[in-house]
């Protein structure tokens, strides 16, 4: 079986905690995929307000996911206190990548559960285009 291999950067610009709630479970008692994506979003949100942004307010416009892909290293349990390190990188004409660490605080370390990277676009969500990213937005997440 092929398995994905997601090679994080070695900075992470922006970091937020959070406890897994008992409604963030699955019928498997931990974190499913779905879940981890809500977890994603959170973090994505939170790096974007740190900048003076939101999903659906960059400039004049939004951002769309164009894919996701999600590493699962441990499980996460309810009460488990996560960090959620993120970083935007490799910036093109529409878009750019975002990163994710997340680590479970285990005994005073942090154990990595998840890598992750989700790709964005600018994205006209009146007209449903793709924009073109202006070299502001760039400087601004970068």
């Amino acid at each position: 079986m092929n398995r994905i291999k997601i090679q994080l950067p070695e900075q992470f610009s922006f970091s937020t905690q959070m406890q897994i709630r008992v409604t963030d479970l699955n019928y498997g008692g931990h974190v499913g995929n779905d879940t981890i994506l809500s977890l994603l979003q959170e973090g994505r949100q939170q790096f974007l307000q740190s900048r003076g942004y939101a999903e659906l307010s960059v400039e004049s416009f939004g951002l769309i996911m164009a894919d996701a892909m999600i590493e699962y290293k441990k499980e996460l349990n309810h009460k488990d206190i996560i960090e959620i390190a993120v970083v935007a990188t490799d910036f093109d004409k529409l878009g750019f990548d975002i990163y994710y660490r997340v680590t479970v605080l285990e005994n005073g370390e942090h154990q990595l559960a998840v890598r992750a990277k989700t790709g964005m676009m600018l994205y006209d969500y009146t007209a449903k285009k793709k924009v073109s990213l202006p070299e502001n937005i760039i400087q601004q997440l970068g």
